[in-house]
């Protein structure tokens, strides 16, 4: 991909980042900052020629956060297509209704953790802390 082409990308999930729905802004809020067991994900994040809601790339766990608009044949298609192709590439895509996030975001969250330790089950490991630079203790 050419700087030109990275470039856009980057703008358009910056974009996307500024105009979360209510849903995705109480998901992110509960998972960002490795706020879950210490995995760290991404919002808005382009995987292959896709923008994700939710990424954690040390579980390669994927988040979509389906609303209203989700239900339209012409979107469940794209959804459809984007999930068989994540899939494929080895991503495990987790899908979440808005109204499950609107009913009970806990039991949201418990679903990512479970998640998140099946993933790990399956070999894949959190990225540890960074240390602050200039720091050398064990």
């Amino acid at each position: 991909m050419d700087v030109c082409a990275m470039r856009v990308r980057t703008q358009v999930s910056r974009v996307m980042r500024q105009s979360m729905s209510g849903a995705e802004l109480r998901v992110w809020v509960r998972i960002r900052g490795r706020r879950l067991d210490g995995w760290k994900f991404r919002r808005q994040h382009p995987i292959g020629p896709y923008y994700v809601d939710f990424y954690c790339p040390a579980a390669r766990l994927v988040i979509e956060v389906d609303g209203p608009s989700h239900w339209l044949d012409s979107v469940g298609a794209y959804d459809e297509r984007r999930q068989a192709w994540l899939t494929a590439m080895g991503y495990r895509v987790l899908r979440i209704p808005v109204d499950e996030i609107d009913r009970d975001v806990h039991n949201v969250i418990e679903w990512i953790e479970a998640a998140l330790e099946d993933q790990e089950r399956r070999g894949l490991v959190k990225e540890p802390l960074r240390r602050p630079a200039g720091d050398t203790s064990p």
